[in-house]
């Protein structure tokens, strides 16, 4: 299928734009854990919490769950009498497919494109979690012909689909901490004149991380891209060392004009500051409706999770890779869940807060099931469901923001 460069258009100038994920949805793509750097035990638990997401998702929508050749024949075996997941040989470095698979964007006129953003393992050579990164790099290009979709290819623009979250309306948010890092976009564009005083490089970068130059930027290159007016700061997420602040462990949209947002009362909590701000910057924004947001809050675990020791034993040392270590802190949120066709698949930890989380995702999504996923492998790895899956919207014709 054809590719759509950044000279000649965009999916906001072509009338596209990102639906919201409880939007209607075709499928959800999945990729088969492999990595023994990444994953304890040989992966093996792995693959078992994300067979169970799998099925619990495809309850509800169908599930293209991705595998190595070399896993291909176990993971359809696994799934032999799964009839509604469906295995497909793709080569990948890892399997976090919010952040490596297509973004895809609608029209009003029944038609889907794909985003493929540029990716580097979460921060490249300045801090990026693994070396190198080259298939996962190619997933959205091969999401994209097998959808039959034709394919926007940003100059320059790295990202992951775990750092955005949208209503579908023209709203969007982010956060300051990953999109204004050191080792995503900012590494990637560079001045068009030569500096005639450096030998190597010989193009300096525009931007300094973290400046206003850098987010007027992204500003303007998310707008173009996802098809939004109003582009929302939230300044930190609650994962500064596997994906430099994605929000999609810290706040997602429930409906227009209404979030959900991470929440403790416990000053000793890890993430308590980065909780308050955020639902501070969130309660106190306006969308590009004119809406003041409503914000619900969702519980953490009562009992944070970290890296152990025995873990650690029994992960792989890799030098290409960033090395696990005891003590560190996990990204063990209910706010990584996945909202599919009349369905929410939830993270469970095994922790008392488990069916409290149930219930308060329940009462935002009151015409949906909810349903708990026991995940703490899953995040022993570095992610959730949300950060594992990635949805392929259905077309439903409606007034878009470009028929007026």
């Amino acid at each position: 299928m054809r590719t759509i460069t950044e000279s000649e258009s965009t999916p906001k100038a072509d009338g596209f734009f990102m639906p919201a994920e409880f939007a209607p949805q075709d499928r959800v793509w999945m990729g088969w854990p492999h990595r023994t750097d990444t994953w304890a035990h040989g992966a093996k638990p792995a693959q078992k919490q994300y067979a169970a997401i799998a099925r619990a998702i495809s309850e509800f929508t169908p599930v293209y769950m991705c595998a190595n050749q070399v896993d291909y024949a176990n993971c359809k075996a696994v799934f032999e009498n799964d009839e509604n997941v469906t295995v497909i040989e793709m080569t990948t470095d890892d399997a976090w497919f919010r952040d490596t698979a297509a973004t895809y964007v609608i029209n009003g006129k029944g038609e889907k494109r794909a985003n493929h953003w540029h990716f580097n393992a979460y921060g490249g050579l300045v801090d990026g979690l693994y070396f190198p990164w080259d298939k996962d790099e190619q997933i959205a290009l091969k999401m994209a012909e097998l959808s039959g979709c034709r394919r926007y290819r940003p100059d320059d623009m790295i990202l992951e689909g775990g750092s955005i979250t949208v209503d579908g309306e023209g709203t969007l948010v982010v956060t300051d901490q990953c999109l204004l890092s050191p080792g995503r976009t900012c590494s990637a564009v560079l001045e068009e004149e030569e500096d005639p005083e450096s030998i190597w490089p010989k193009y300096r970068k525009k931007f300094e991380p973290w400046s206003e130059e850098l987010r007027a930027y992204m500003d303007e290159h998310l707008k173009d891209y996802l098809g939004v007016e109003k582009v929302i700061w939230v300044k930190e997420g609650i994962d500064p060392e596997e994906t430099n602040g994605h929000i999609d462990d810290v706040a997602t949209f429930i409906a227009p004009g209404v979030m959900a947002c991470i929440w403790t009362d416990d000053p000793e909590y890890p993430f308590y500051e980065q909780c308050h701000a955020a639902y501070e910057t969130l309660s106190n924004a306006v969308d590009a409706k004119g809406r003041k947001m409503k914000v619900y809050k969702l519980c953490m675990p009562v009992n944070p999770l970290f890296m152990d020791q025995a873990s650690c034993d029994t992960i792989d040392a890799d030098e290409n890779a960033e090395p696990r270590v005891p003590d560190e802190p996990l990204i063990a949120s209910y706010m990584n869940y996945l909202v599919t066709n009349h369905g929410v698949i939830v993270p469970q930890y095994g922790d008392e807060n488990d069916a409290l989380a149930v219930r308060q995702v329940q009462e935002m999504f009151p015409d949906r099931e909810v349903v708990g996923v026991q995940t703490r492998e899953v995040a022993f790895g570095g992610g959730n469901i949300h950060c594992i899956t990635h949805q392929i919207p259905s077309f439903v014709r409606k007034e878009t923001p470009y028929d007026k």
